[in-house]
């Protein structure tokens, strides 16, 4: 546990990678008040950016391992030399009550907390895991590129990182529809996520095709207009294995090493998956990222 170390300390032996900052923050702080907008402050990105990127990165949401780290340094408190209260315990690790912390706790590890403290002989729980993702195949644009403003409609949903995996549902409802009136370009489609205002660690997903300016709205779907934004563009092959462990490597690459060392500053416009004409996510092909940053 890194106890005392303050964020200074910890950019200072961290660097520049946004997401180890914020995991050793939840190690230096983890029995004090936690959210996901102050672990995204720490890393320095906004908390949709930060959200997306842990996840992918990490396999669990942000606040998940939050829960999971206190739990496992309570269980550590409970085989101490002198072990707190279960009431006092369950208050620090951020549970209403003691019985809340508990069913928690039996959930985690098989055994109540009570049970866990007297039996010196139990195994001690497992450290929390993350899990590991083939590096994808990525490239950068040698410049950050200017793209003018278009506009988009296609089916929409809310999620978080925990429901990100029915994304790819969007996407069928929206083929059944093609072609839109107004529909313009040469087939290609677009992914695009922006945050949810009001509800924090959330983010909307429109699985969508380009319109024109005049084109009418369709009936049952969303249009969103993409202003003029200035982008970091990476381009990643695909190789017709299962596209979501390859877009999370991308993901994982993009907000966890490319984007802290390019000097860039991210914008709060909509982050755009260009999908190329005829993508089939069980061929080989390519997807680009348009990641916004303030020009």
């Amino acid at each position: 546990m890194l106890c005392g170390m303050d964020d200074a300390a910890l950019r200072a032996t961290y660097g520049r990678d946004p997401l180890e900052r914020a995991i050793a923050h939840v190690e230096a702080h983890a029995f004090e008040p936690i959210s996901l907008a102050s672990l995204a402050g720490v890393a320095g990105l906004s908390p949709y950016h930060f959200a997306r990127a842990f996840a992918a990165r990490f396999g669990l949401t942000p606040m998940a391992f939050v829960r999971a780290r206190r739990l496992g340094l309570a269980a550590k408190a409970l085989r101490g030399a002198d072990p707190p209260s279960l009431v006092n315990l369950a208050f620090d690790t951020g549970f209403e009550s003691q019985e809340g912390f508990t069913r928690a706790f039996k959930r985690a590890f098989g055994v109540s907390p009570g049970r866990y403290r007297r039996d010196r002989q139990a195994a001690p729980p497992k450290e929390t895991t993350i899990m590991s993702i083939a590096p994808p195949r990525l490239s950068m644009t040698a410049a950050p590129v200017r793209k003018a403003r278009f506009r988009v409609a296609g089916v929409s949903g809310v999620f978080d990182e925990t429901t990100r995996s029915q994304i790819p549902a969007l996407w069928p409802r929206l083929i059944e529809r093609l072609p839109l009136t107004g529909q313009v370009g040469d087939d290609a489609s677009f992914g695009v996520c922006w945050a949810a205002e009001g509800t924090e660690g959330c983010f909307h997903y429109l699985a969508a095709v380009p319109i024109s300016a005049d084109a009418p709205i369709p009936d049952g779907l969303e249009v969103k207009d993409v202003p003029a934004q200035t982008y970091l563009v990476f381009r990643q092959e695909t190789d017709g294995s299962p596209l979501h462990p390859q877009m999370q490597a991308a993901v994982r690459e993009i907000w966890g090493e490319r984007l802290p060392n390019s000097g860039c500053r991210l914008s709060s416009g909509p982050d755009i998956e260009a999908y190329p004409p005829g993508f089939e996510p069980d061929r080989p092909s390519h997807v680009e990222w348009w990641i916004p940053i303030e020009s």
